[in-house]
C-alpha cells in the first residue's frame, strides 16, 4: 500500500509527459509576427513579406496619431525652462523668415505682378518649414501638443505645467521676433528694396481692426493644430504638408500671432505705432483667436474622437 501511495504521489508531482504544453511557457510571439498576422481572409493568401508591405503602407489610426502627439506633449511638459526659452527664441527668429521671404518675392516681382499674392504666399511657408523641421518651440503648435496630456488626465499639476510652457514659449517667441525686427531695421543686413516691401506688408496687417484680427486668427489656429495632427502620418511628405497649409493661411489673409508679431514690431521700431497699441489691438486679439482655433476647436475635437477608444 505504501509503495502504491508513493507512486501516486510521484505521478501527481511530476509533470505529465503527454501534455508538456500545459506546464511549459509558450514561446512569445514577436511584435513583427503579430503585426503581420492576417487581419482578414483576403490576406491569408499573401506571403509574409507581402503582409509586411501591407502593414507598412497602412495609415495610422486616429488613436495612434493621438498617442504619438500625447507622448510628445508629455515630453515637452517636462522640459526645463531654460531649454524652452532658448528653443522659443530660436523659433521667433526662424519664423521671421516668412516675412523676409515674402518681402524678397515682392521686391523681385514688383507690386503690380498679376499673381503676386499667390506666389508671395509661398514665401510665408519658409519660416514654418524651418521651425517645425528644426523641432523648435512655436507657441501655436503647443495649442494642441501640450493640451492633449491635460485633457487626457486633468490635474492641477498638468494645468500648471501647461501654463508655464505657454508663458515661457510665448514670451520667447515674441522676444525672438522683436530682436529680428530690430536687426532687420537697423542692422543693414536687408537691401533697401526688400525692407521697403516688408514694411509695406506690415502696414497692411496694421490696417486690420481687433475684431478682424481675432476672427481671422481662429482658422489659422485650427490649420496649425491640424498640421501638427497630420505630421505623424505624412511619411516623408512633411514639407509638402507644411507648405500647403501655411500657404493657405497666407493666401487666405488669416493671421498668426508669432509671424504677425514680427511685422507689428517692425512698425513699432519704425515709429509708425506705439508698443501699447501693438500689444492690445494687434497681438492680443490674434493670440486669443489662435488659441481658440487650436485648443478650443481642434484639440477638443481630436480628444473627443478617441476618448471612448482610450
Amino acid at each position: 500500500m505504501k509503495h502504491d501511495e508513493v507512486d501516486q504521489s510521484d505521478a501527481r508531482t511530476k509533470p505529465s509527459e503527454s501534455s508538456p504544453d500545459q506546464h511549459e511557457p509558450r514561446e512569445p510571439v514577436s511584435e513583427r509576427e503579430a503585426r503581420n498576422r492576417p487581419q482578414n481572409p483576403s490576406e491569408e493568401s499573401l506571403t509574409e513579406g507581402e503582409r509586411e508591405a501591407v502593414t507598412e503602407h497602412g495609415s495610422l489610426s486616429a488613436l495612434s496619431v493621438y498617442a504619438v502627439i500625447l507622448r510628445e506633449g508629455e515630453g515637452e511638459l517636462k522640459r526645463p525652462v531654460t531649454s524652452l526659452w532658448w528653443s522659443g527664441v530660436a523659433a521667433g527668429v526662424g519664423i521671421s523668415t516668412s516675412v523676409l521671404t515674402e518681402g524678397i518675392i515682392q521686391a523681385k516681382l514688383g507690386a503690380d505682378h498679376p499673381y503676386l499674392a499667390l506666389i508671395q504666399s509661398l514665401g510665408y511657408s519658409f519660416g514654418f518649414v524651418l521651425v517645425i523641421l528644426c523641432r523648435l518651440q512655436l507657441f501655436t503648435e503647443n495649442t494642441i501638443t501640450v493640451v492633449l496630456p491635460m485633457l487626457a488626465q486633468p490635474s492641477r499639476r498638468r494645468f500648471y505645467c501647461t501654463a508655464r510652457l505657454w508663458g515661457v514659449v510665448l514670451a520667447a517667441n515674441l522676444f525672438g521676433t522683436f530682436m529680428t525686427a530690430a536687426i532687420s531695421l537697423y542692422g543693414g543686413v536687408i537691401p533697401a528694396d526688400t525692407l521697403g516691401a516688408v514694411l509695406e506688408l506690415s502696414q497692411h496687417v496694421a490696417t486690420l481692426t481687433p475684431a478682424e484680427s481675432f476672427l481671422r486668427a481662429i482658422p489659422a489656429g485650427f490649420f496649425i493644430a491640424a498640421l501638427v495632427w497630420m505630421l505623424p502620418s505624412a511619411k516623408g511628405s512633411e514639407v509638402l504638408v507644411i507648405v500647403m497649409f501655411t500657404w493657405l493661411i497666407a493666401v487666405g489673409g488669416f493671421t498668426h500671432v508669432i509671424a504677425g508679431s514680427n511685422e507689428i514690431f517692425l512698425l513699432v521700431l519704425n515709429g509708425d505705432m506705439n508698443m501699447l497699441t501693438a500689444l492690445i489691438y494687434h497681438i492680443s486679439p490674434v493670440l486669443i483667436g489662435n488659441v481658440l482655433g487650436g485648443t478650443g476647436l481642434f484639440a477638443m475635437l481630436a480628444h473627443g474622437q478617441v476618448r471612448e477608444e482610450m
